[in-house]
């Protein structure tokens, strides 16, 4: 069966062209990480809600690139199928084209990067204080994760 990802944008931001194929490939994602059945939301966002939000649960007042709030619960619809609800991912469209640019990457790779960054913080996978670095190899079970799963969907274009 097929995960669920629910998509949005703030409020008055522009709707980007290409936000219809963010569910499909959040599911090619899912799927290639394993998971089945899981429920995730996305809301593409400007600099200062993500700010807001990084303030608020993160105690850092400035814009960060990808927020993931794990929910982490099991639930029944109303026809029988159990579902598990990973949580929420907040993507800012400010930062996405500056991240593309420090890493020297298109913002379609990047947008990319931000998706399966996001959905593997959602399942529990954490890098601590490693972060991806411009020419530098990851070290942990995460970011070498998120390198193998960005090699799988290369062929694949949001942008």
């Amino acid at each position: 069966m097929p995960n669920r990802i629910l998509v949005d944008v703030e409020e008055n931001y522009p709707e980007p062209a290409w936000l219809n194929k963010i569910e499909a490939f959040a599911d090619k994602v899912l799927s290639a990480c394993g998971y089945d059945r899981e429920e995730v939301s996305f809301l593409f966002c400007s600099d200062p809600f993500i700010q807001n939000l990084n303030a608020e649960y993160r105690k850092i007042d400035s814009p960060t690139d990808v927020l993931s709030f794990e929910n982490g619960e099991s639930y029944t619809d109303e026809e029988g199928n159990e579902w598990f609800s990973a949580g929420d991912i907040v993507i800012s469209l400010d930062t996405l084209p500056k991240n593309a640019e420090y890493f020297e990457v298109d913002e379609d790779e990047e947008l990319k990067r931000l998706i399966v960054h996001g959905i593997l913080h959602l399942n529990g996978y954490d890098h601590g204080e490693e972060h991806v670095e411009k020419g530098k190899e990851p070290d942990c079970e995460m970011l070498i994760l998120q390198k193998k799963i960005m090699k799988e969907v290369e062929d694949e274009h949001l942008m």
